[in-house]
């Protein structure tokens, strides 16, 4: 991560094609061999902040309050990592929008800001799965509290792990995570003030509204 932080400042001072690897190890204290232990190009220097932001909101869909259906478990995961100043600092906001310009011009760092959202949607379907299977716990568990109240003995039930995320909750991870990737992106290609109308937590909050017949139960 120190890698990857030093290489955005100097791809945001000096451009991308004036940076160079050894010019990022130099900044980030490290020897040339020790940045390509880790990264294969400069461009994939960027992929630890690119992907750190990313999953932040797919974890924050698994912080939500265990009570919330899946569409306001999304809702809440945008407030929480994407309001300035709340889930996240505007200074933070300012290196997005600068690296993701930096991307819309360059392929290569476009690929790598696209695996770690490709990446980040797995983590959302593993953690939608887990929401689903926790939600069946809890009907579980008031079923055995009837029944124990009812009879002398009642075995405890054996919950099944979190499954492998089916085809139906990966769609609902991509879709949502879709809505956040384009929220974030075209905020990024304007000039818009990011706690405003048109800022990425407004952006994505319209995104999920436009989904509202989407069937998103993580059943």
């Amino acid at each position: 991560m120190d890698i990857s932080r030093a290489a955005a400042g100097l791809f945001m001072r000096n451009g991308l094609r004036a940076t160079r690897a050894e010019d990022i190890a130099r900044a980030a204290g490290v020897a040339p061999r020790t940045f390509y232990r880790y990264f294969a190009t400069k461009e994939e220097s960027l992929g630890p902040i690119f992907a750190a932001g990313s999953q932040k909101w797919a974890e924050a869909v698994r912080a939500a309050p265990a009570q919330l259906p899946v569409p306001e478990a999304l809702r809440h995961a945008i407030v929480a990592t994407l309001t300035p100043g709340v889930g996240v600092r505007p200074e933070s906001l300012d290196w997005v929008r600068a690296l993701l310009r930096l991307a819309e011009e360059n392929p290569a760092l476009l690929r790598v800001w696209g695996e770690a959202c490709q990446t980040a949607e797995r983590t959302l379907a593993g953690v939608l799965a887990a929401r689903a299977v926790a939600a069946r716990s809890v009907v579980t568990r008031s079923v055995v509290t009837r029944a124990v109240a009812t009879t002398e003995a009642s075995p405890t039930p054996s919950l099944p792990p979190a499954p492998t995320p089916s085809p139906k909750l990966r769609l609902t991870a991509a879709t949502a995570s879709a809505a956040v990737r384009v929220a974030v992106e075209a905020w990024a290609a304007t000039d818009d003030a990011s706690d405003g109308s048109d800022g990425p937590v407004a952006l994505a909050l319209r995104h999920l509204e436009a989904l509202h017949d989407f069937p998103w139960s993580a059943e």
